[in-house]
């Protein structure tokens, strides 16, 4: 399916402010960019870099004051996500050098922390994908998804404590849950068709067989048209924006639309 996506930010600089935003996807599994555009008011200077995880990654200095940011994208999507039950779990040894970092803990996904929780979920349940859907399942099931309800500082610990949340507490969950059983699990934040309430959105992937799966406890059933925007270990490595100095978000809009076809 072919998507219109993109977001609309407005800030107030309290004085010149660097920014990294990371707010552009790129063709690859699942999704191909089609068209792209990136609107920067008032005009400032801007470089790109390509960090660590592959995201791409841009660098300004916003001026004093109204400052927006403008990003649209027309991409064609996979319609579905793969799924495999009974997909078999890849022992450590065998992991790639450049995943095996996806099953330590990080600064949201204290995994080392959770590991009896995550033999309760998967009590019985065959290593590998299957574990990793039943984590998933668990965290839909046992979750309650609320808005309000944690802030930047809220872990994988918290929630599962409170279980309450939003899809970035859902995804940090899930993300510890799958590394407390030495299973490769990354943050993935991007675009969801049809999302309700839209907005940006988290899920995780796990590595499982040889290679990574999708996987979203916000959602009932495995769905497709997601555009991906970044990867990394948990939500600090996946800020849309990081700001090094005083500004405040006044607005945010985001969308999802099907793009109009042009008929020969």
């Amino acid at each position: 399916m072919q998507l219109n996506a993109g977001c609309e930010l407005q800030f107030e600089a309290q004085g010149p402010t660097p920014l990294v935003l990371m707010l552009r996807p790129r063709s690859g599994a699942g999704q191909w960019i089609m068209r792209e555009e990136y609107q920067i008011t008032p005009s400032v200077n801007v470089t790109e870099f390509t960090d660590m995880y592959g995201n791409l990654c841009q660098r300004l200095v916003a001026p004093e004051g109204p400052f927006s940011i403008h990003f649209s994208a027309t991409v064609q999507t996979a319609d579905a996500i793969d799924v495999e039950p009974g997909a078999p779990y890849t022992p450590v040894e065998d992991l790639p050098d450049d995943v095996l970092h996806y099953t330590l803990p990080s600064r949201y996904c204290q995994s080392d922390q959770l590991g009896d929780l995550a033999a309760e979920i998967t009590n019985a349940v065959e290593p590998g994908y299957d574990q990793a859907e039943a984590i998933r399942k668990w965290i839909n099931e046992n979750v309650k998804y609320q808005y309000g309800t944690s802030d930047a500082s809220t872990s994988a610990v918290d929630t599962a404590n409170a279980r309450v949340g939003v899809c970035r507490d859902f995804t940090h969950l899930g993300i510890s849950l799958c590394r407390a059983l030495n299973i490769p699990a990354r943050m993935v934040v991007g675009y969801l068709y049809q999302l309700k309430p839209m907005d940006l959105h988290a899920w995780f992937e796990a590595y499982i067989d040889g290679r990574w799966f999708t996987f979203d406890a916000t959602q009932q059933q495995p769905r497709g048209n997601r555009i991906t925007v970044a990867y990394g270990r948990d939500a600090a490595d996946v800020a849309f924006t990081t700001q090094f100095g005083p500004m405040t978000l006044n607005d945010m809009k985001v969308w999802v639309d099907p793009a109009e076809i042009a008929e020969n």
